[in-house]
């Protein structure tokens, strides 16, 4: 078993950005641990939400901006569920990708991150997941999602003939409104980031 020592370089702006994105008191969490025994995922994360939190808690932005977790978390909520003080870990975890993208910190699970921007490129021009057109889009990101997306291709006659995966993008209803709360989060975006207000 090796240890890792970690010198910290504490930042309680740090700290209250996490509490201002999240709009999660973070200082709540007393160590408990039932989200990280409760987190599918905890075993391939190199810090468990348990430790984010406390990382958070201590100010150590780079430590927390450069760690796996935050990108291998799927934001199934278990987390979020099992904390016995009501904090939306899940929530936190959102709000730190979203602080590392912001603050220029290079993903530690790149693939992650192409996916999560593809898929946020298929709902919005779709309005749903349209699963051809995202392993598409997600294979075109970098030679890791290619190499991922070539290896699954032996799934893919299996799948159609299932049903399971369609050629043509469904119809959906609502498409147009998923593309005004895109919009209007780009507006929201742009408006914090040129110093206005709400």
């Amino acid at each position: 078993m090796t240890t890792t020592t970690v010198i910290p370089s504490v930042s309680r702006e740090f700290l209250l950005a996490v509490q201002q994105e999240s709009q999660q008191n973070v200082l709540r969490c007393y160590q408990c641990g039932k989200c990280s025994a409760g987190c599918p995922l905890a075993y391939a994360m190199d810090l468990g939400p348990r430790r984010v939190m406390r990382a958070v808690q201590l100010g150590l932005k780079d430590y927390v901006l450069s760690c796996t977790s935050i990108w291998i978390c799927v934001s199934c909520e278990t987390c979020s569920v099992r904390c016995p003080r009501e904090i939306d870990i899940a929530r936190v975890m959102e709000s730190l990708r979203m602080i590392s993208v912001e603050e220029g910190f290079s993903p530690a699970e790149k693939e992650v991150e192409i996916f999560h921007r593809a898929f946020l490129e298929v709902i919005e021009k779709r309005g749903r997941a349209f699963e051809t057109e995202l392993v598409a889009s997600y294979s075109m990101g970098g030679v890791g999602a290619l190499r991922t997306s070539m290896g699954n291709i032996a799934l893919l006659p299996g799948m159609l003939s299932k049903g399971k995966l369609a050629i043509v993008p469904p119809s959906v209803s609502g498409a147009n409104d998923v593309k005004k709360i895109f919009a209007k989060v780009r507006e929201i975006e742009q408006r914090e980031t040129s110093g206005g207000s709400e």
